[in-house]
């Protein structure tokens, strides 16, 4: 059964500033309450760390060689009430094989949440796939208060090898945006305080926080694990006075692409190499977001990081204005695998054995408030996981819930799905579980590319109804198991946009759980509307205390107690 964990919580200082620890692939990972500061603000928020008295912002790094198995026990020790106090992790890139697809993280799609006072052991071997990839909490907008963490997985036969000299977790950078109130309390559309390099930034008249620094040394070759863990804002990221060369995008090997900016949208992830052959000084690193109170600002070290070569002084760089902008930023269409692998089904519009349209709206006239839908439904997580569904019998997608917004797939189907642009609140990257897609159309053009699109996990639609913001994927059905595609702004999610591809139903049926996870809807259901209820914190401002769509979505998809879904839950789980 499962253990018991502490039910008080230790509170300490941010510990972000030192050096980010990394775990490896068999590991505890501890889910608390924390109180940290990383641009000066102190606010509590949700750690995880290796240790239950650690406290950073992100949590630490997870690294593994190719090949290796994880296993991964989380141990939920949340109390604070003015914050979700379930949990569960998503292991983003990593696409779990037909028998471990149990352990996506996806609550009401593959799993129940794990209760306060319980953990759970995520085990799983990713196979082939190496890369940098990352790791969050899936349940309603957890992650925006903390829980999220890098995934680094080395190939000791990369074939870029020669491309870097220096790749250790010194050169693993993840941005974020950052909130001064809990992610319950915020209001929509969601405007951020700060952006963070590694856990570090400024807000807006803030006090002078320290920064980021990235120390390099001259004439090396540094290859940049750069992490977009943003909740909603995309990310321009460049380094005054320097190329970087693009040779990863979401873990999956291009060839090498040579810019000065990456737009980086949230989930997605890059592997750039920096060459040090600028004369010995501070340089500015920038991460420039989409929206927030710091949008387009730079003085005083906002949306910044700093780059100092070994020799320049220890100071803030004073070379602003003094250096080009940059001229060459990165086109997605200019991406290609570095593996030739053919594009699934007909090289045409449409031309896969599935095709599907995916139309996105705002409805603001729900009684909850503002629902994104998809289809014209908006998503809300099912009271008994998708999965579960699936092996106590029903193998008719059409008969699977949410009703409407899921979808069958065939083994071995080739799969199109075009999503149109123009929704409000966009641009909205999209990512999609279980797989990597081919781009064969990036939004901005009219062009279809079935020979060598860029393949990835995470890919921005188009902000415009007009017919080149229309973005198509296509990917192999080859991998059983429900997944999910939805907008990873992790509000938008929240409020409804996202659907599920229920893969090779016949194969998903025969996958075994462990006894734990059969543990897992039990245990939720048991919690009393205390243990699930969220609290205004008692500080909370006139903003905070203002109604969200968010916090009304929260409350929304947390009523998985009522006497039905604990019914069905019993019955699945007796079934098994």
């Amino acid at each position: 059964m499962l253990a018991t964990i502490l039910s008080s919580t230790s509170v300490a200082l941010s510990l972000a500033h030192l050096a980010q620890a990394a775990l490896g692939p068999v590991s505890d990972l501890h889910i608390v309450n924390q109180v940290v500061s990383p641009d000066g603000f102190t606010r509590q928020y949700v750690s995880n760390s290796s240790i239950i008295a650690g406290s950073s912002f992100p949590g630490d790094a997870i690294t593994a060689n190719k090949g290796a198995d994880f296993a991964v026990n989380v141990h939920n020790e949340l109390t604070d009430a003015t914050m979700l106090r379930q949990t569960s992790i998503h292991w983003h890139g990593l696409y779990m094989s037909r028998e471990t697809s149990w352990a996506d993280g996806v609550p009401g799609v593959t799993q129940c949440p794990i209760a306060q006072n319980h953990s759970f052991t995520y085990k799983f071997n990713p196979g082939k796939q190496t890369g940098t990839y990352w790791y969050h909490s899936h349940l309603g907008t957890q992650y925006c208060d903390g829980l999220r963490g890098p995934l680094i997985i080395y190939d000791d036969q990369d074939p870029h090898k020669s491309e870097y000299d220096i790749d250790d977790e010194t050169t693993i950078i993840s941005l974020a945006e950052w909130y001064h109130q809990v992610a319950p309390q915020v209001t929509l559309p969601a405007v951020a305080e700060a952006t963070l390099f590694n856990g570090k930034g400024r807000y807006p008249s803030g006090p002078k926080s320290d920064l980021f620094v990235l120390n390099v040394k001259a004439n090396k070759r540094y290859r940049l694990r750069v992490i977009s863990m943003s909740c909603e804002p995309l990310f321009d990221f460049y380094i005054e006075g320097h190329q970087l060369t693009v040779l990863e995008v979401d873990g999956e090997d291009t060839e090498p692409h040579t810019v000065d900016k990456v737009r980086i949208f949230a989930g997605q992830r890059y592997s750039l190499v920096l060459n040090t052959n600028q004369p010995a000084d501070n340089y500015w690193m920038r991460a420039m977001p989409n929206m927030g109170t710091s949008k387009d600002l730079t003085d005083g070290g906002l949306n910044s990081a700093i780059l100092r070569y070994e020799g320049a002084p220890n100071q803030e760089p004073s070379n602003t204005g003094k250096l080009d902008a940059p001229k060459t930023p990165l086109v997605e269409t200019d991406l290609h695998p570095l593996a030739k692998v053919p594009v699934p089904g007909k090289p045409t519009p449409g031309g896969a054995d599935v095709n599907v349209d995916v139309h996105l709206a705002l409805d603001l006239t729900g009684p909850t408030g503002p629902r994104f839908t998809v289809n014209n439904i908006s998503y809300s997580p099912p009271t008994v996981p998708v999965l579960l569904q699936i092996l106590t019998g029903t193998k008719d997608a059409r008969q699977l819930f949410p009703q409407g917004l899921v979808y069958d797939v065939k083994k071995g189907d080739s799969v199109e799905v075009r999503i149109f642009g123009g929704t409000e609140g966009g641009p909205h990257p999209f990512h999609l579980h279980g797989h990597s897609f081919w781009v064969v159309k990036s939004p901005g053009n009219l062009t279809y590319n079935y020979q060598n699109p860029v393949y990835r996990d995470v890919v921005g639609v188009g902000n415009s109804t007009a017919e080149e913001d229309i973005t198509v994927i296509r990917f192999l059905a080859d991998n059983a198991g429900p997944y999910i595609l939805h907008c990873h702004a992790d509000w938008h999610m929240d409020i409804g946009m996202a659907m599920v591809f229920a893969e090779n139903v016949n194969d998903t049926s025969t996958i075994i759980p462990p006894d734990e996870w059969k543990d897992l809807c039990p245990i939720y259901g048991n919690l009393t509307e205390a243990d699930l209820a969220v609290q205004k914190p008692a500080s909370a401002n006139a903003t905070g205390q203002a109604a969200s769509a968010n916090a009304a979505s929260t409350q929304v998809s947390l009523t998985w107690t009522s006497a039905v879904a604990l019914a069905a839950a019993g019955l699945a789980f007796t079934a098994l």
